[in-house]
């Protein structure tokens, strides 16, 4: 009799679990990548799934060429028609997905399966390069385990087993790699680009933009991510002075406010009192130049610029998580002295746009003459008292935006009412301007430092008073106060529905101090920190040469210790033999004892003809025990524990002499 040889068993069919087991790998990484691909491509592919999962129950056997050829065809057409081209993160995901799913069209056979798994745990790991944040991570390791259960299922010792004990051993196995894994972690080399060569991702959340029109402000603020974590050296300032300033816009079209970086101008003046808050910043990446800094900043931290206004400018694009420190100060006086440039670009209005506005600001110069502050508090008093309401859906304004926001609709958020209250300062002849930033955050105790959240973008105003200086002016807060003392969930009210419970908002404020740890100690792990991984040991900047040496001495050090587990292992339990014992020793008892030169089936046969009442009970025994013992090269789990689970049943009542 001739044995099949290696090539043909690969080519044998395979059963119906582990096509199952494989087409939930592929539904499982079709599922991951969903966020991110067009919908009308993940219906098509999960249709394409579904029908092929379907086709194969019904009969065995590939899908014809002549329909898989057009569907390879369309399915390049499609990603080039909506991304432009198949190169780059997002097309090249969608198409190595759309390829995944299409090869189980032409599986059928045990080296279809050990390819489209391999493909699989690719195109699984790809999903890292849009989210590498811990639940993101966790998720693609569990997509692993049908990867894992799915290479098991193709081992002739494998019998049926339910999903759930398919899916088990894989969690052992990650477990056994974990260590490992980690090892590679810390000591395999790191590049400072990637090693595809391609650039960050643009299209992250970029936060503030450098321009601001009514409604730009709506997606900032029911974005729940961080923008970033503020610790500070000594007592933080109270929640309605964490304003963090970024942009200062003078630049007002009739729509649009604008902020002007104007190069080679010294900082304007500023009088700082005593008190002196220092803190240090750690940022989200924003692809932007501007850097938020608590209000108002006294210098730039390092490789950083502070503009004229006291805007902080980075020397490059904040593409990474960047950290910096800063000082500010609290109570200031602010360029206490106005040009007569300046003063005429904080009044400029353009011409044309709305009227009502400009009327209802010179109408208060005409009543409060040159009483500069009771103009500034019969704006307040307007917003508290006007019926203006605080909501992020309001209703669209038209091209006099300032007058249908002030006479008709009466309601919007920070956007709406810093832009209206500096046109009606300067309709007055008030130099204002509008400055946009973060406000609030949530002060996280456990970890000691405030969480800013892009939900707390704000926008706010700041008037020129003689002898002041510019002075900080929200307007938001004459509408809902909320919004400067208890941040943007209080001021919400219902738009949020994130915010609504309490205890789901303060255990996502605390799950922020783990995504913290990981962004620091995980995905911020970059090769300064590996150079500096072995400090305490006395080496001040570890080199490619001694990571590599150090690599390789772990590596095999794990594997040895790995292989030495698994032989004495072996050695000091194996459990058919052990389950055998204790068939001995019950059947000993009864005076059946076991021969050393006699084997299992002659001395099971000896003890059924001693106990002809259980004869039937210890033939089954002894077959049992010799198709696991010699039939397969490991005896598969569910038959060895039917086997302990019988030889523990079993009760010897009586021997015949």
């Amino acid at each position: 009799m001739t044995l099949p040889s290696r090539k043909a068993l690969a080519e044998l069919p395979i059963d119906t679990r582990a096509f199952d087991l494989l087409s939930l790998t592929m539904a499982f990484v079709l599922g991951l990548h969903a966020a991110h691909l067009p919908w009308w491509l993940s219906i098509a592919l999960a249709l394409t799934l579904g029908w092929r999962w379907w086709q194969r129950r019904q009969r065995t056997g590939r899908v014809p060429r002549w329909l898989k050829l057009p569907l390879l065809v369309l399915l390049t057409l499609a990603v080039i028609t909506h991304y432009g081209n198949i190169f780059g993160r997002e097309p090249g995901a969608a198409l190595a997905v759309g390829l995944l799913i299409l090869k189980l069209l032409e599986t059928e056979s045990a080296r279809d399966v050990r390819v489209g798994i391999s493909f699989a745990c690719f195109t699984l790991m790809t999903a890292l390069l849009f989210d590498q944040g811990l639940i993101a991570t966790v998720i693609v390791a569990l997509g692993l385990l049908p990867a894992l259960a799915t290479l098991r299922a193709l081992e002739p010792a494998q019998t049926s087993a339910t999903l759930q004990r398919s899916l088990l051993p894989g969690l052992g196995l990650l477990a056994a790699a974990l260590p490992l894994a980690l090892l590679g972690f810390l000591l395999v080399p790191r590049l400072s680009s990637p090693l595809w060569g391609a650039p960050a991702p643009r299209d992250a959340r970029t936060g503030l933009s450098d321009n601001m029109s009514p409604g730009d402000f709506t997606d900032l603020l029911v974005d729940d991510h961080p923008a970033m974590r503020v610790s500070f050296e000594g007592t933080p300032p109270p929640p309605d002075q964490r304003y963090f300033r970024a942009y200062v816009m003078w630049d007002y079209d009739g729509s649009r406010w604008k902020y002007v970086d104007i190069v080679n101008r010294t900082p304007v003046e500023l009088q700082a009192s005593r008190t002196v808050v220092g803190y240090q910043i750690s940022m989200e990446p924003t692809h932007q130049y501007v850097l938020p800094m608590l209000d108002v900043p006294l210098d730039a931290p390092a490789s950083t610029v502070l503009r004229q206004d006291r805007v902080v400018m980075a020397d490059k694009p904040v593409n990474d998580p960047l950290a910096y420190a800063g000082r500010s100060a609290i109570q200031y006086r602010l360029q206490p002295e106005l040009g007569i440039r300046a003063r005429q670009r904080g009044l400029y209005l353009p011409t044309g746009f709305n009227p009502r506005t400009l009327a209802l600001g010179q109408s208060w110069r005409q009543r409060y003459g040159v009483d500069d502050a009771a103009i500034v508090q019969a704006a307040l008093s307007l917003f508290h008292d006007g019926g203006f309401s605080y909501t992020l859906s309001p209703a669209p304004l038209g091209r006099d935006a300032m007058d249908d926001f002030l006479f008709d609709t009466h309601e919007g958020f920070c956007e709406q009412y810093s832009s209206a209250f500096t046109v009606l300062m300067r309709a007055a002849g008030i130099p204002a301007r509008v400055v946009t930033g973060y406000q609030g955050g949530y002060w996280n105790t456990l970890g000691n430092y405030l969480l800013v959240r892009y939900s707390d973008a704000h926008a706010w105003s700041e008037v020129w008073l003689s002898g002041r200086g510019w002075v900080r002016v929200d307007p938001t807060g004459a509408v809902r106060p909320q919004r400067v003392s208890l941040g943007a969930a209080a001021a919400a009210d219902g738009q949020l529905p994130w915010y609504e419970n309490g205890w789901l908002q303060s255990m996502r404020n605390h799950w922020d101090i783990v995504n913290r740890w990981w962004g620091q100690g995980v995905t911020g792990f970059d090769a300064l920190r590996q150079r500096g991984l072995l400090t305490p040991f006395g080496i001040r900047d570890a080199d490619t040469t001694t990571l590599g040496t150090l690599l390789a001495i772990g590596s095999m050090l794990f594997i040895a210790i790995g292989l030495g587990w698994a032989l004495l292992r072996r050695q000091a339990r194996d459990p058919l033999r052990a389950a055998l014992r204790e068939l001995e020793r019950k059947l000993a008892r009864k005076g059946i004892v076991r021969r050393p030169s006699e084997g299992p089936q002659h001395y099971l046969s000896r003890a059924a003809r001693a106990l002809p009442e259980q004869r039937g009970e210890l033939a089954l025994l002894m077959t049992c025990y010799l198709e696991l013992r010699y039939a397969h090269d490991e005896p598969p789990p569910e038959s060895l524990r039917d086997f302990q689970r019988a030889v523990r049943d079993f009760r010897a009542v009586r021997v015949v002499k």
